[in-house]
């Protein structure tokens, strides 16, 4: 190396060095689950006084399944609610049910209303002034060709298998399915849209979702994905489950051993929040890791939430720190009750843009709209291709240098 190219390597370095001093600015005020470890710590505390509950109950996702908070005169308890906002509270639940996990409670701030994990769970009047969403605005029922299975491509398909979750996202595509009883779909049910994926040797892919299938016992989830087995050309299985991210005392030893016995299989959860990744939702990740299971992270993008380059480069760094891959970041839906969350496209495009460059390809997303009734995934990019003619293309890098590069077979 000479000296001549040494001084360029030197200002090169200077100059990423400052590409990346906003961020290290913006970082410090960016909570997570690990620098808010001691104030999660003593809300559990808190929390499990005011349930009566021991450790032994708390690791017990039985025990959190059946605590779930869904009153405001419960929750009133854990969070410190203005009586406007519990009136509003009150008001929505009459017509949205909502539930939440006494884990997912204790990482709540308390005293702030505009807390992001608080505003995932905790309903906001937002929810019944929507005029615009719609109950189906993916037209499910025009893409299930049998009850329970959703199709929108040519060699995967959905199986829904239950309306349960541990708790209920104020974002939820699905809310129209909650209804105010926890419902699995029954063996017969599910026996029907097995027949059909049998009947089509071009499915290669189920996905399993619902509601939560996490929220299924051990045997029942067991079952189902054995039967997939059964069908020689099904040869990927998945599960989709929040379950990591708000309950992730489901993710037991045991539970990881039956999984392990239907590989190739899939989990893909829904951090949306760095304050979300957590020591238990670490330990739960990398118990899943260590069954051999491939884990995705499918956020949305949430106004308020997380639309901003700072937050979401700092979701997916914490993300790979738990075995996760960030894998996509979705455009929020026009659901009825959740378009307060609905953000600009373009801050999808600003996310996706600060990202390149600025952090590894393993914490970079793909960002995508899905199209309207069900046609589909579309991923939208920015776009670094600016031209090009018969033997050369121009292209744009992170930093927005343009180049000209030849596109021709040299052979």
């Amino acid at each position: 190396m000479t000296q001549e190219s040494r001084k360029i390597a030197l200002d090169r370095a200077v100059t990423l060095k400052e590409s990346i001093k906003e961020y290290l600015e913006a970082r410090p005020a960016i909570p997570t689950g690990f620098t808010l470890k001691k104030e999660y710590a003593a809300s559990r505390k808190r929390i499990m006084e005011i349930f009566k509950a021991t450790g032994e109950e708390w690791g017990d996702w039985h025990w959190q399944i059946s605590n779930r908070v869904s009153s405001v005169d419960a929750l009133s308890k854990f969070l410190n609610l203005s009586p406007e906002e519990a009136r509003q509270i009150e008001e929505v639940g009459q017509r949205f049910r909502w539930s939440v996990s006494p884990y997912y409670l204790s990482l709540m701030d308390p005293d702030d209303p505009k807390c992001p994990v608080r505003r995932q769970a905790v309903p906001s009047i937002n929810e019944i002034h929507d005029t615009y969403g719609k109950d189906d605005p993916m037209a499910e029922e025009f893409t299930s060709p049998a009850d329970n299975i959703t199709r929108r491509y040519p060699d995967r398909l959905i199986i829904n298998v239950t309306n349960q979750c541990a708790m209920y996202c104020r974002h939820c595509q699905r809310r129209r399915n909650i209804g105010e009883v926890d419902q699995p779909v029954s063996e017969a049910e599910l026996q029907k849209a097995l027949d059909y994926i049998r009947a089509n040797e071009e499915i290669r892919d189920v996905l399993v979702t619902g509601g939560d299938p996490l929220t299924l016992s051990d045997d029942h989830i067991d079952w189902i994905l054995t039967e997939l087995g059964k069908i020689p050309h099904v040869e990927v299985k998945r599960i989709g489950s929040r379950t990591p991210v708000t309950m992730p005392q489901r993710i037991t030893q045991k539970l990881c051993d039956m999984l392990e016995k239907h590989h190739p299989f899939y989990l893909n959860t829904h951090f949306n929040h760095p304050k979300e990744v957590t020591q238990e939702a670490m330990e739960a990740c990398r118990r899943l890791a260590k069954a051999g299971i491939p884990l995705g992270n499918q956020a949305v993008l949430l106004r308020g939430i997380n639309n901003n380059p700072h937050v979401m480069k700092k979701l997916n760094q914490e993300l790979l720190r738990i075995l996760v891959k960030p894998y996509y970041i979705f455009h929020a839906k026009l659901v009825k009750g959740t378009t307060h969350f609905v953000t600009p496209v373009q801050d999808g495009i600003e996310i996706m843009e600060y990202l390149r460059g600025q952090t590894s390809g393993l914490a970079i997303p793909t960002y995508l709209i899905n199209a309207p009734r069900g046609k589909g995934k579309t991923p939208i990019l920015p776009n670094y291709l600016i031209s090009w003619g018969s033997d050369y293309v121009v292209i744009r890098n992170w930093e927005g240098e343009a180049f000209r590069y030849p596109n021709v077979n040299p052979l």
